[in-house]
């Protein structure tokens, strides 16, 4: 809506000036702006400008539509000339040295508006579309750094387990590196020593390891604390303010904010209590109020304190003004990457561009003996509209208020134009409700000093409209810069989210699976201990189908999985997809199939989600199976396809083909009827496997 409303006004002044072609001309660039890039619309807005210009009279600034449309392609290189023949037509057309410089120089402005809108909204498309990307590489990240951490640690206790199982098994022990000596004579159980202590080691690694998964981030106890106050009846609010993950300072406040909870419910008197976080200056704070306790003694969280101030943070509870019992903790935060700078600084540099081209303008028009105090005023404007891009500032916007109306005596008409200046940043300063309000009194104002200086009617109108247009411009620059800015800040913390949910994964499945794996591992060799020679050997071949099966587990806890489920993996699709504000309809119909068919078509489905999410603005996406003819089919449509579009090959895509094509499947991909389908086959008895076809990597998921 920004964007059709700064066209609009831009082509709205032309029209007022005579010229109603500009309607079309705005038609154009809308649909080029915001829908496609196609060659024809350009060859149209081409056509159309000149038409304009040349046929219908109007201001050769219509021209500047056509130059900026001409800069994102590779006939960038012909927006100089099309603003050079504006400036030809101007002084072709009798116009004086002054006259066409400024034609000249709004002809270079228009060129640069309509470049950074186009710009502009490529970049909030870019952002929200690789929204789900960011979070599954940071997911991939995570997940090979717990990968090698866990390789390092419980990797090579499994191997230590499944070796001495073995060597036990077949009766030897080795006495230093290279060397072996035969026990065939001694019962297995006595070589299960070192087994016993690498389960017991491997086992409370794994449990250490869940605990520190889990107590990196807050979040998990902030739900748990809603669920407890909320069981014994307490009316409970939650206000998280910081930033996943915390690292060991979350395992401290988690530690903090459970022994506070646990408080508030033993006491049995509260009624309300409020559990907010907030992270800044290089901490993160953790306070829980309650209304329940009226004195501050018999403090239960005395012996934490010390933990906390040894971390160097800091951890009190008292009594507030309202009688109302806080406990606050302190730590310090750990210190985050440095977020990437996202391409709004493109915004800055065409917001700078336009805000010097428009004081250019209005420098032409100033006594040569008022330059310098113009230009001093213009630069503290240009420089307070600059900082409205980083929030707002009420000062700045007083001053700016000053400076638009303050200096029109000495000035004199001149000055009026700078209104314009100060309608941008209210608009963005200010609710629509208050903000248009404002404009309006702005657009009043200039009016009325436009007529107190007697300025005929035409030259009247357009200051007013210009100031108008120039607030739009501004505000449409410095608002999609900001919104460029929060979708970089969302997808990080989209990114920062799913290395948390990682982590909890990894968390419950290192406790679920790896932990009964471990415990049953080391029950039974404790039991093979004490059990004759043969009975010895039947529970350690047990111990050794179970070592190994947790291996596979571990694979799977850093995310290795090797068998997948098309179920889940639909269901799991389905799940981000309605999260991503898509429809999805889920129409499974397939017989039990193949692991490694399975395997394969999960890890399509995985990647032709992502490129959905990647690659398109889909609304509604169809998830099918069916079976026919000894193969089965997997078909995922999504009505994100662009009319005019081909879609480009995806890496990922090929490798899958590649995959399907071992089990004489196949994958083709294209647009349908304004639908981008997907189809990929797999005979239902792959007879003919030519490899390891279940040894597929997994895709990432999130």
């Amino acid at each position: 809506m920004i964007v059709v409303a700064v066209l609009a006004a831009l082509a709205g002044v032309y029209v007022l000036a005579g010229a109603p072609g500009a309607v079309l001309v705005f038609a154009v660039q809308c649909l080029y702006t915001l829908w496609s890039r196609a060659w024809w619309l350009l060859a149209a807005q081409a056509v159309l400008v000149f038409w304009v210009t040349l046929g219908a009279g109007s201001s050769v600034v219509v021209l500047g539509f056509l130059a900026g449309s001409l800069l994102v392609t590779r006939l960038w290189a012909v927006a100089p000339a099309v603003v050079f023949s504006a400036v030809v037509i101007a002084y072709a057309r009798g116009g004086g040295l002054a006259s066409t410089l400024d034609l000249a120089i709004t002809t270079a402005l228009m060129t640069l508006i309509v470049l950074g809108l186009i710009r502009l909204v490529e970049r909030v498309d870019e952002l929200h579309a690789t929204r789900q990307a960011l979070a599954a590489a940071a997911v991939g990240e995570e997940r090979l750094r717990i990968a090698a951490e866990l390789s390092d640690g419980l990797g090579r206790g499994l191997a230590t387990i499944i070796d001495g199982v073995r060597r036990a098994m077949n009766g030897t022990t080795t006495t230093g590196p290279g060397e072996a000596v035969s026990t065939a004579r001694r019962p297995p159980a006595t070589d299960l020593g070192e087994v016993v202590s690498a389960a017991r080691r491997s086992l409370a690694d794994a449990r250490a390891a869940a605990a520190g998964y889990r107590a990196m981030s807050l979040t998990p106890e902030l739900t748990t604390a809603r669920g407890m106050l909320e069981a014994a009846g307490v009316r409970v609010e939650v206000r998280a303010g910081h930033a996943e993950p915390l690292g060991p300072a979350g395992a401290l406040l988690a530690t903090v904010l459970r022994e506070a909870v646990t408080d508030v419910v033993r006491r049995g008197t509260a009624r309300h209590c409020l559990v907010e976080t907030e992270e800044g200056a290089g901490t993160v704070t953790l306070r829980i109020t309650d209304d329940g306790r009226r004195t501050a003694e018999d403090d239960a969280l005395s012996e934490l304190a010390a933990q906390v101030r040894a971390a160097g943070g800091t951890l009190g509870a008292g009594l507030s003004d309202q009688g109302r019992h806080t406990v606050e903790a302190t730590l310090p935060a750990p210190r985050r990457r440095p977020e990437e700078r996202p391409r709004a600084d493109l915004s800055v540099l065409i917001l700078t561009a336009v805000l010097v081209g428009f004081s250019l303008k209005a420098l032409l028009q100033i006594p040569p003996g008022l330059l310098l105090p113009a230009a001093v005023l213009l630069a503290v404007i240009v420089v307070m509209q600059l900082r409205s891009v980083h929030g707002r500032h009420m000062a700045a916007l007083g001053v700016m208020a000053v400076l638009a109306f303050a200096p029109v005596p000495l000035f004199g008409p001149i000055w009026l134009g700078v209104g314009g200046f100060l309608a941008g940043p209210v608009l963005l300063a200010f609710r629509p409700r208050t903000a248009w309000p404002l404009v309006a009194a702005i657009v009043a104002a200039t009016a009325a000093l436009a007529a107190s200086y007697e300025l005929p009617l035409a030259a009247a109108a357009n200051v007013t409209v210009s100031n108008l247009v120039t607030g739009l411009v501004i505000y449409s620059l410095l608002r999609l810069a900001g919104i460029a800015k929060e979708l970089q800040a969302a997808r990080e913390g989209l990114a920062r989210s799913a290395v948390v949910e990682e982590r909890l994964r990894a968390a419950r499945d290192l406790h679920d699976l790896l932990g009964h794996d471990l415990a049953a591992i080391l029950l039974k060799c404790e039991l093979a201990r004490r059990l004759p020679p043969e009975a010895a050997r039947a529970e350690l071949a047990e111990v050794l189908e179970m070592a190994e099966r947790a291996g596979h587990d571990l694979r799977s806890v850093s995310g290795g999985q090797l068998d997948l489920s098309l179920a889940a993996e639909a269901g799991s699709a389905a799940s981000v997809l309605r999260a991503a504000g898509v429809e999805v309809t889920c129409d499974l119909a397939h017989p039990p199939l193949p692991a490694e068919v399975e395997t394969v078509l999960s890890a399509v489905l995985r990647e032709a989600v992502t490129n959905v999410l990647r690659h398109s603005a889909a609304r509604h996406c169809v998830i099918r199976t069916s079976a026919d003819g000894g193969r089965v089919r997997l078909t995922v449509r999504n009505d994100g396809a662009r009319a005019g579009e081909a879609r480009r090959g995806s890496s990922g895509l090929g490798n899958l083909t590649t995959r399907l094509a071992a089990l004489d499947g196949r994958l083709t991909t294209g647009a349908r009827d304004g639908w981008f389908v997907l189809d990929a086959t797999a005979p239902l008895d792959p007879a003919r496997l030519g490899g390891q076809a279940d040894g597929v990597g997994a895709v990432a998921r999130v």
